[in-house]
């Protein structure tokens, strides 16, 4: 299975685009600007988005990657989310003042968007994949995801802040890859921790509750454009702080382009 990093980002700048995977090619997880980095027809291909929330960063992309390709679509696109975010979609962005009410156009009978709600826990089969629904402790509901691939499970945080339940969870779990949210440095640790995301410190504090015995690489996500640099810089140096050993983990940094082959 390929996971292709189409954006990672906290925010947009040059060469930053906010979050959105693509795995295989016909299911999006999250769909933020990075979106639009694919061609029409790769657009068209995809059959299935799942968001971890309602946040614009992580939606932005959705209607107009719908206005793109709905004319050629045979089939609604299927929008997997939370009842909360599914609401937020209704009532915030596709209400016929924001944006075309895509679920009732151009007929409710067959329209261009279905929604599919979740709940926190579930395990889904989309597609023939796996992906189970992870939880998440944000400003708005919100989950992580885990989908299984050949070699174990990409793991997905979501925009998160502490959050035991996701660790019991994730150590039960063969993970290939976790990719974790830092979206801000130690310096806005207190802006961190009111809007529910984390920073070096909060990271090093949940990367604490991962088994000793599970080894896997770690890549840092959701990093502000403007701190990226320090963010990584403050990751690289908490070996020790607190009692905390980060030696053994392999932390990477992100970035859109990727592609993980799990």
């Amino acid at each position: 299975m390929q996971v292709r990093v189409l954006g990672c980002s906290g925010a947009i700048a040059k060469d930053c685009r906010t979050t959105s995977f693509l795995i295989g090619d016909r299911i999006l997880i999250d769909a933020g600007t990075g979106v639009g980095d694919l061609t029409l027809e790769e657009m068209g291909r995809i059959d299935h988005v799942l968001l971890t929330h309602s946040h614009l960063d992580h939606i932005a992309a959705l209607p107009l990657m719908l206005d793109a390709v709905s004319s050629s679509r045979r089939s609604p696109l299927q929008v997997h989310a939370l009842p909360a975010t599914i609401a937020a979609l209704q009532a915030h962005v596709f209400n016929n003042v924001i944006w075309p009410d895509f679920s009732t156009i151009p007929s409710q009978a067959s329209p261009f968007l279905q929604y599919q709600a979740f709940a926190t826990g579930e395990l889904l089969a989309i597609d023939g994949t796996e992906i189970e629904v992870l939880p998440a402790r944000h400003t708005v509901p919100a989950v992580g995801f885990a989908v299984r691939g050949d070699a174990g499970w990409w793991v997905f945080s979501g925009d998160t802040e502490r959050n035991q339940a996701f660790w019991d969870r994730v150590n039960t779990l063969p993970v290939a890859y976790l990719v974790i949210e830092t979206a801000f440095s130690n310096r806005e640790r207190d802006l961190a921790c009111r809007s529910l995301h984390l920073s070096p410190d909060t990271l090093a504090q949940e990367l604490a509750h991962i088994h000793p015995a599970n080894r896997y690489p770690i890549y840092i996500t959701h990093t502000k454009p403007s701190e990226t640099e320090l963010i990584m810089e403050e990751i690289r140096q908490l070996d020790g702080t607190a009692g905390i050993q980060l030696g053994p983990h392999d932390i990477r940094w992100l970035r859109a382009g990727q592609t993980l082959e799990v």
